[in-house]
C-alpha cells in the first residue's frame, strides 16, 4: 500500500510520530528494539514515526512505558500552542541531527561559533 501524501496525514499523527522518534533516539533505542518490546515490526514503528499510520492508545501507552516517559510527553498535551515543540521534534528527528547536536554541545564556545558561522556560508543554509 503506498504511503499517503503528507497533506493527507493528520498533523497530530505526525507530531506523535516525531515525538516517538525523538524520544527513541534520545534513549539510544533502535526501531527494531522498540518494535520487539511492543510486539510490532520495525516497519510499523517507521510508519508510526512518519505519521503514516496512527498509533492506537494502547500501543502508545506500551511505547511510552518502554521508553520510560509519560504518554502525555509523546502525545504533546503540554506542547506550546505555537507548534515549536513539533518543529523541534521534526528537526531533531532528522537522520544525524541528534548526534550532531550532542557533538556541538561538547565543543568549546569558540568552536561552536565558528561552526555556526561556517554553516551559514553553505548554499543550502541560505
Amino acid at each position: 500500500m503506498p504511503l499517503k501524501p503528507e497533506t493527507q496525514r493528520h498533523p497530530v499523527d505526525m507530531a506523535v510520530g516525531a515525538r516517538i522518534r525523538l524520544t527513541r533516539k534520545a534513549r539510544g533505542v533502535s526501531q527494531q528494539a522498540l518494535a520487539e518490546a511492543v510486539g510490532l515490526t520495525f516497519q510499523q514503528i517507521q510508519k508510526y514515526e512518519r505519521g503514516a499510520n496512527r498509533v492506537s492508545a494502547s500501543k502508545l501507552a506500551e511505547i511510552a512505558a518502554f521508553l520510560q516517559v509519560p504518554v502525555s510527553e509523546l502525545f504533546g498535551t503540554d506542547a506550546a500552542a505555537s507548534g515549536l515543540t513539533d518543529e523541534l521534534a521534526d528537526l531533531l528527528g532528522a537522520p544525524g541531527a541528534l548526534e550532531l547536536l550532542k557533538t556541538y554541545g561538547r565543543l568549546p564556545r569558540a568552536q561552536q561559533s565558528a561552526l555556526v558561522g561556517f554553516l551559514g556560508t553553505l548554499p543550502a543554509a541560505r
